[in-house]
């Protein structure tokens, strides 16, 4: 790892910095941030502060010897991938690690701040430690096999080893929601340093606790749907239905379902079809198939 204040290895920009498009993304962005750190910049020709952070952002990434990649987007092109990630102003900057966006920021920056921030996004790829991103690995591994407890024991040794381990917390409360204690869940999400209350996992765990409290109140599935069929215009049973949907592990159906409720009234209740949806999302990985085309039909519905 190169030190601050040290020379980086020089790295040709063209093997670092490159012009992405929405059909590009998902292998320049998700795939590629799944070893290296990817800083996207969502930019445009008629934007006065892009022409500014523009040269300054490539070259702090390419003064960072490639410990990170830049992808420049033009969103007048390619509005896809910019709607989904509610992109409202420009320039707006994203970072994304392990196919995630763990950090951002919108505005023209200081050179300082942008090598600041290049330099804490190039860094993202040496954190954890190689033993504790093993141990981490193992204790998912069990999780996905159903082992929750023994990944519960497994987390909550990492987090022995570094108290500020945001993948743990979130593993650890994935385990307890998998073992159906909520209230432990919740209890150990609201007991995580403040330094970390913001990382990616621990909104992601977050959402996912709010879904599991709503499951445990879910109504059957079959007697919903009759009543969704006996009354199209009844948005609370769409909402419940879709809630049901979740519950029963049958996500993109519940998805579709409040897509459908969007669609018939997006205000209705305080706009909770969306609310919703952003829950399910925020609780799935940022490249999750469901995520993905979830966020471009929800996108097509507000911008119709």
């Amino acid at each position: 790892m190169i030190e601050l204040g040290t020379t980086p290895t020089n790295t040709p920009a063209a093997d670092v910095i490159k012009d992405g498009t929405d059909n590009t993304f998902m292998q320049d962005v998700i795939e590629t941030s799944q070893t290296v750190p990817v800083i996207v910049d969502f930019w445009a020709p008629w934007c006065g502060p892009c022409k500014t952070l523009g040269p300054a952002i490539e070259a702090a990434v390419t003064a960072a010897g490639g410990r990170v990649k830049l992808v420049k987007i033009d969103v007048d092109a390619n509005p896809g991938y910019a709607g989904q990630l509610q992109v409202q102003s420009i320039p707006t900057v994203y970072a994304f690690f392990n196919g995630q966006p763990v950090d951002g920021f919108q505005g023209a920056l200081p050179p300082s701040e942008i090598q600041a921030f290049v330099e804490k996004v190039a860094n993202l790829a040496g954190e954890p430690d190689n033993g504790l991103a093993d141990a981490i690995a193992a204790a998912e591994q069990m999780l996905e096999e159903g082992a929750a407890a023994d990944a519960a024991e497994t987390f909550s040794a990492i987090l022995q080893e570094d108290p500020n381990n945001a993948l743990a917390y979130a593993g650890l409360v994935r385990s307890y929601l998998a073992l159906d204690d909520v209230d432990q869940a919740e209890a150990i999400l609201n007991g995580a340093p403040a330094e970390i209350s913001d990382d990616p996992a621990l909104e992601a765990a977050h959402a996912q606790i709010a879904l599991a409290r709503q499951a445990g109140n879910a109504g059957p599935i079959n007697d919903l749907m009759a009543k969704v069929e006996a009354d199209p215009t009844d948005k609370q049973a769409r909402l419940d239905l879709a809630v049901a949907m979740h519950a029963n592990g049958d996500t993109g159906a519940a998805v579709d379902v409040l897509l459908a409720l969007f669609s018939l009234d997006r205000d209705w209740n305080d706009g909770a079809a969306k609310a919703q949806l952003f829950t399910i999302f925020d609780a799935l990985p940022a490249n999750d198939p469901v995520v993905l085309n979830g966020r471009r039909k929800l996108s097509s519905l507000i911008f119709a």
